[in-house]
């Protein structure tokens, strides 16, 4: 049991030879235990949680312990009583920034260094306090940290059951399948209407011309590209089980990359899967790769990141995967990352007008991209399926994507945020006659896999159509339906 001192700080601050390692792991603990707490599901892997013992508290303790030492000689030895303060000072809010922003800004990493430089030379009495206020925010902040892992411990995955023997289905079309989804982008119905009023012909005649077939007041079932796309891929309603924040749900990249009932099908039904995506944002936390294929490597994506750092193009590892196993059925997500949505976070909002305004440029970058990826496919392989759906719409009209928690009623702002773009190319045109059915995201796959089996009992288990949010203004907090099956606008608690 430590001592302590008069002024009740514990005994070991107070030991000069222990200093430099209690200084160097204050430092760094509350910075891990604030970034785990904020963003758990990117780095719920045992390789981040090495990177970050290593980083944050084995690096700063051997660190410190060099430079006090080196301190410590004649020519240094003057400075000997500022350089603990500054280390301390100055690696707690380096740390605390990269937590924070996923990366260091030269203008406050300047401002830290001043503000450490100061403290070291003027206030260095003070470090064992600053200790002991850190080692305090360590605490704290296991309070919060606790109950978000007992969340991940504690997650079960029945929800996602099916309620027939879907996964057990046998195909007997077997086209190559390409699943592309843009981010964000809004069905044709709703584009040139409501809070968008954007002129997107071309683009529109561009799919017609190429044998598409466009399906009008698609809608996403939920609010963001991993809430949205478990349910996608579950073929099953989630209602934001243990979500730990607006775009995030427990195991959601595990449930899209690793293991789900989509990609089992695929599977069994022995289909080469693939997944190319322009950005890493899926991939962030290293999920075990359930895909045959990946134009990433995990190698070279960061431990620290928000996963929109490093874009990639996407029609060369397309080109080079549709050369291999040429004989073998493929099926390929391809994520593209335009038009995108208004800014995620109110902080970084520039209003909703500027917001649209932005949007409307990402939708000519995604047009092009989105041809481009086309053409390709239909050059290599005519027969084959083409999918674009959009995980969820671009929420014009907000000025940042948070206020989707506000209770509303405006039908536009809903749908402006749940309409999704949904266009399938049917090999030799030949659509299903229950191609009617599809409303919303989740049971998308569903039907496609009643289609390809030619069996329609798998259209007896089509699950609820609505669209879900959190609430938590203007209402009960709770997740609620704020449209139903039928598309209209309804406010009910689930």
């Amino acid at each position: 049991m430590a001592t302590k001192t008069k002024q009740g700080i514990p005994g070991h601050l107070n030991n000069e030879k222990w200093l430099p390692v209690v200084a160097a792991l204050a430092s760094g603990l509350y910075p891990v235990i604030f970034y785990y707490t904020n963003n758990y599901s990117l780095i719920n892997s045992w390789k981040h949680l090495g990177f970050f013992i290593v980083f944050f508290l084995v690096v700063p303790v051997l660190t410190f312990l060099v430079i006090s030492k080196l301190f410590k000689t004649p020519k240094l030895k003057k400075w000997d009583k500022h350089i603990l303060p500054f280390l301390n000072i100055f690696s707690f809010f380096m740390f605390i920034q990269l937590c924070l922003y996923a990366k260091t800004q030269w203008l406050f990493s300047s401002i830290i260094f001043v503000a450490a430089l100061l403290f070291g030379i003027y206030l260095y009495a003070y470090l064992k306090k600053v200790i002991a206020i850190q080692l305090l925010l360590v605490v704290v902040g296991l309070f919060w940290l606790f109950p978000t892992i007992k969340t991940q411990l504690t997650y079960s995955s029945q929800w996602s059951i099916q309620p027939d023997d879907i996964e057990e289905v046998v195909f007997k079309k077997r086209p190559n399948i390409y699943y592309i989804q843009p981010d964000g982008y809004v069905n044709y119905s709703e584009m040139d209407k409501g809070y968008y009023n954007v002129d997107n012909t071309e683009f529109w005649n561009f799919l017609e011309e190429n044998n598409f077939k466009s399906y009008p007041d698609i809608r996403s079932n939920y609010t963001s590209t991993l809430v949205s796309n478990s349910a996608t891929f579950s073929m099953m309603h989630h209602y934001y089980n243990n979500g730990f924040n607006f775009t995030e749900i427990a195991n959601a990249r595990e449930i899209i990359i690793s293991k789900n009932p989509v990609l089992d099908i695929f599977k069994n039904n022995n289909y080469k899967t693939h997944f190319i995506a322009e950005i890493s944002y899926l991939l962030n936390n290293f999920p075990e790769m359930g895909y045959d294929a990946c134009n990433f490597d995990y190698d070279d994506i960061a431990f620290i990141t928000d996963g929109f750092k490093r874009e990639e193009d996407i029609l060369k590892p397309i080109e080079a995967f549709l050369d291999v196993d040429k004989e073998r059925s493929k099926f390929f997500f391809i994520e593209i990352f335009k038009p995108g949505h208004v800014s995620s976070k109110e902080h970084e909002t520039t209003g909703a007008a500027k917001e649209l305004e932005l949007y409307k440029k990402n939708l000519k970058i995604a047009n092009k991209r989105l041809v481009r990826v086309i053409d390709l496919i239909q050059e290599r392989d005519p027969e084959g399926l083409i999918m674009i759906m959009a995980d969820h719409g671009g929420y014009a009209g907000y000025d940042h994507m948070l206020e989707i928690r506000k209770k509303t009623s405006d039908r536009d702002l809903l749908y402006s945020a749940f309409s999704t773009q949904l266009s399938i190319k049917w090999p030799h045109g030949e659509a299903p006659k229950f191609d009617t059915k599809f409303k919303t995201g989740v049971n998308v796959f569903r039907i496609l896999f009643s289609h390809l089996s030619e069996e329609e009992k798998y259209l007896e288990n089509l699950q609820n159509e609505g669209s879900y949010t959190i609430i938590e203004e203007d209402a009960p907090k709770g997740v609620y339906k704020v449209i139903d099956d039928e598309g209209n606008v309804t406010f009910e608690k689930h």
